[in-house]
C-alpha cells in the first residue's frame, strides 16, 4: 500500500518538477475522503540546497529518511544529465527497491535512477530533450522518447513538466483506484488521465532545406497537402528525372517525399484540431488524408494518440 513518499533532491533541483511530486502527495486531503501520505522532502547534499531558479530549499530530512518510503520520487534538476551522484544515494535508492519499494522520476530526475543501476535493461521515458545523451550515457536501457511514462514496475520514469503529474496520477489510480486519482486530479484541475504511451506535445518538423534544388517544391507541397502527389508529378517540377529527384530530395531532407508529406499533414492536422472547431471529415480534406479514419490512423502511428484525444487535451472535453 502506498502511504510513505519521499521527493529526494540534489542541489540545482527544479522547483516545478519538485511541486509536481508535493502537489499529489504532500498535501492533506482527508477533508474529502482522500487518503494522506507521510510525505517529506529529503536533501541529498545538505539541509539546504539551490534551485534552479537562484532561490534556496531547506529541510530537515537526509538521506536516512529514504529507508521508510514506499516511494522515493526524484524531481528534475539543473545539469542532472550531466554531473556525478553522490554513493550514498545510489545505494539507499538500490536498497529501496530491493526492499519492495517503488522509485519515480520526474524528467531528467531519470538520470540518477539510470546512475544507480535500477533501468538496466528496463524502458523508460524522459524529456525529448534528453532523450538521445540518456541512450549514449547508459546504454543499457532502452529509451523510449516519444511516450509521457514508462511504469517498469517498480520502476516509473516520466517525461518533461506535466508528463510528472499524468505519471504521479497513474501510480495513485494503479494503488488506490481510479476514484482518488480522479478526485486528486480535480483538485488540481488537470486531467485525471492520460495514457503512458500518448506522445510528447512537441514539434518536430522535419527540416527544410536552404539549397535551391528542391526549395521550390517544398513551398508547392507545403502549400498544396490536400492534394494527391507522386514523385513522378514533383520531379517534374523540379524539372528531373523521378530517381533523381527521389535521391537529391533525401539528400536536402534527411527523408523521402512521402515521409516528408506525411509528416506535414499530421502538423496541420495539430493545428487544425488545436485552433478550429471543424470536423474530423473536414480536417481530413485539408490535410490530404481523405478520410477521418485514414487520418485517425495516420495520426495515431505519429503521435500515439487519436485526433479526438489530441483535441480534448488541448481544448476540454466539450471540444472533441
Amino acid at each position: 500500500m502506498l502511504k510513505n513518499v519521499a521527493a529526494v533532491l540534489l542541489d540545482g533541483v527544479h522547483p516545478f518538477e519538485l511541486g509536481v511530486v508535493c502537489e499529489v502527495f504532500g498535501i492533506d486531503r482527508s477533508d474529502e475522503g482522500l487518503p494522506v501520505y507521510d510525505f517529506a522532502v529529503v536533501s541529498a547534499e545538505g539541509p539546504e540546497l539551490g534551485t534552479h531558479c537562484g532561490f534556496t530549499v531547506s529541510t530537515p530530512y537526509g538521506l536516512e529518511r529514504l529507508e521508510e518510503a514506499d516511494l522515493i520520487a526524484v524531481p528534475a534538476g539543473e545539469t542532472y544529465a550531466v554531473r556525478e551522484y553522490p554513493e550514498e544515494l545510489l545505494a539507499a535508492l538500490r536498497r529501496a527497491v530491493d526492499r519492495g519499494a517503488r522509485v519515480l522520476s520526474v524528467c531528467s530526475g531519470v538520470f540518477v535512477l539510470a546512475a544507480a543501476g535500477l533501468l538496466d535493461g528496463r524502458r523508460c521515458a524522459v524529456h525529448w530533450h534528453h532523450a538521445e545523451q540518456l541512450g549514449r550515457r547508459y546504454p543499457r536501457l532502452r529509451v523510449e522518447p516519444d511516450v509521457l511514462y514508462v511504469d517498469e514496475d517498480p520502476v516509473i520514469t516520466s517525461a518533461g513538466t506535466a508528463a510528472g503529474i499524468d505519471a504521479c496520477l497513474h501510480l495513485v489510480r494503479k494503488e488506490q483506484g481510479p476514484e482518488v486519482a480522479n478526485k486528486i486530479a480535480r483538485r488540481m484541475v488537470v486531467p485525471p488521465h492520460r495514457d503512458g504511451g500518448q506522445a510528447q506535445y512537441i514539434e518536430r518538423p522535419l527540416p527544410k532545406t536552404s539549397c535551391d534544388t528542391v526549395g521550390e517544391v517544398l513551398a508547392w507541397m507545403e502549400a498544396h497537402l490536400d492534394q494527391e502527389m507522386t514523385v513522378e508529378q514533383l520531379a517534374a517540377r523540379a524539372h528531373m528525372a523521378p530517381r533523381t529527384f527521389a535521391r537529391r530530395f533525401q539528400q536536402e531532407t534527411g527523408t523521402t517525399p512521402y515521409r516528408w508529406i506525411l509528416r506535414q499533414r499530421v502538423l496541420l492536422a495539430q493545428e487544425l484540431l488545436e485552433g478550429t472547431d471543424e470536423t474530423m471529415d473536414a480536417i481530413a480534406w485539408r490535410t490530404g488524408f481523405g478520410t477521418a479514419a485514414a487520418l485517425r490512423h495516420q495520426f495515431v502511428r505519429a503521435l500515439g494518440t487519436t485526433p479526438n484525444a489530441y483535441r480534448r487535451a488541448f481544448r476540454g472535453p466539450e471540444a472533441a
